[in-house]
């Protein structure tokens, strides 16, 4: 699988599971769930039960891409 692009990774929910995060960030799939087990995976990953789920700004960031910005209908920024 190709790695994302910037519009790719706009698509992206707000927060995504780690084989999703791993194509993101251009690792395995395998080796993303070893990082995340250790405590090493590039950006903030969330326990949820027995899996993961990784916030898709943490993935931009570590990109070194500025996230998107997100509307609250009016609400001040």
């Amino acid at each position: 699988m190709d790695a994302f692009n910037r519009s790719d990774l706009d698509r992206l929910p707000t927060v995504v599971d780690i084989p999703t995060a791993a194509r993101a960030l251009g690792i395995s799939r395998s080796y993303a769930y070893i990082l995340a087990k250790e405590d090493r995976f590039p950006c903030r990953v969330i326990r949820v039960g027995t899996g993961y789920r990784v916030p898709t700004a943490a993935i931009m960031t570590a990109l070194g891409e500025q996230p998107r910005c997100t509307s609250h209908n009016g609400d001040a920024p």
